[in-house]
């Protein structure tokens, strides 16, 4: 907990398919600092793709943080 409260998750993947639909929300888990977040992706990657999403686009507080992520097996 912080002086202005307790501290919030921020930092959220949203995974989505080839239509552009959003994969199930529970497949992210939201990170309290955008660190977290980008390891989280980088060691699960390709068990994401594998799972059918095909992009990952960083969220922070609901609005895109970072241009979107291609998920491609090579």
């Amino acid at each position: 907990m912080t002086a202005a409260g307790p501290v919030r998750p921020r930092w959220e993947w949203l995974l989505v398919d080839d239509s552009g639909a959003r994969l199930e929300p529970s497949l992210s888990p939201v990170f309290t600092t955008q660190y977290d977040a980008e390891e989280w992706l980088g060691e699960r990657w390709r068990r994401l793709a594998e799972a059918g999403a095909t992009q990952a686009r960083l969220l922070h507080d609901g609005a895109p943080a970072a241009p979107a992520l291609r998920l491609e097996i090579p």
